[in-house]
């Protein structure tokens, strides 16, 4: 049933090397209730939540070969998800699924680090709607995202950033990255969570971590036509994407049909770095960390 109507749903999270030669996850707890959520909205079985974490675990324990050992940021990429795997022609819930859990050494996401990545604005496709699995992690999703990311790809953009389905005017998401804006009084705005965006286990952390470093942050909606301005008039300094794949990857320039401007001086700025490192300080275990996220594996 999988083939036909959809029935799938994953989860994206990674494995890290320690500088002591052991491994961690980063917040497999999230993952779960995510991986949850998701299956309860596509009306799929759900998987207990600690099996789920401790099968990870255990996949991470017999394939600790394959975690890279570098300083390059590399870690051991890992993807549990779960399919509809009755044999029938029925528009109804599966009463058989498959969960499996593959895994695969990666480096950096965007070729050569991409110092800063230029996005397209979608107009002719929207992501999600109010109701809808935007909020899901689902192949559908990002199966409905990639028209407007192979539009992207002929203006001679990375990835494409998407915007609401009613007023087509308010910032949503990229294809797979959630997305903050970073102001000249430091502080930090990113569309808020309401059923029609992903709710990255990246972005929650960064929040906190934002909040650890003193800065004030909003989740509030945020215009295309404000991003513009406040682009132009200097207002807004910064502005990155996050994700567990790409991690922190800033944003230098964006285009569309109806808009062309860059952020800051179209490179990584001072702020998103000493985000970035924050993070990924935590995660390979190289920095305290104060909230217990990371789940200590060997």
């Amino acid at each position: 049933m999988v083939l036909h109507y959809g029935l799938e749903i994953f989860e994206g999270m990674k494995a890290y090397r320690l500088p002591d030669g052991g491994a961690a996850l980063f917040r497999p707890d999230a993952n779960a209730h995510r991986f949850h959520n998701s299956a309860a909205r596509l009306a799929m079985a759900t998987l207990p939540q600690d099996v789920f974490v401790e099968s990870v675990r255990e996949l991470v324990r017999i394939e600790r070969d394959w975690i890279p050992s570098s300083s390059d940021g590399a870690s051991l990429y890992l993807r549990p998800f779960t399919i509809g795997t009755e044999i029938a022609l029925s528009t109804k819930p599966s009463i058989e699924y498959t969960y499996c859990v593959i895994a695969s050494p990666v480096a950096s996401y965007f070729k050569g680090g991409a110092a800063a990545v230029t996005l397209w604005v979608s107009e002719n496709f929207t992501r999600a709607a109010p109701g809808g699995t935007g909020a899901v992690k689902c192949g559908g999703n990002y199966a409905a995202s990639l028209a407007a990311q192979a539009e992207g790809i002929q203006e001679g953009c990375d990835q494409v950033v998407f915007l609401d389905a009613v007023e087509r005017r308010w910032i949503e998401e990229l294809g797979g990255m959630n997305i903050f804006f970073v102001f000249d009084d430091g502080s930090f705005q990113t569309p808020p969570l309401s059923g029609i965006i992903l709710p990255g286990i990246t972005r929650d952390s960064l929040i906190t971590l934002a909040r650890d470093l003193g800065y004030t942050v909003r989740e509030e909606p945020y215009s295309i036509g404000q991003w513009q301005s406040d682009a132009q008039s200097a207002r807004l300094r910064e502005t990155f994407a996050c994700g567990p794949a790409a991690v922190v990857t800033p944003i230098g320039k964006v285009k569309g049909r109806r808009h062309s401007f860059t952020v800051g001086n179209g490179s990584a700025g001072p702020v998103t770095e000493r985000l970035k490192v924050a993070l990924t300080d935590i995660q390979f275990g190289c920095a305290p960390d104060p909230h217990g996220w990371l789940d200590r594996l060997f």
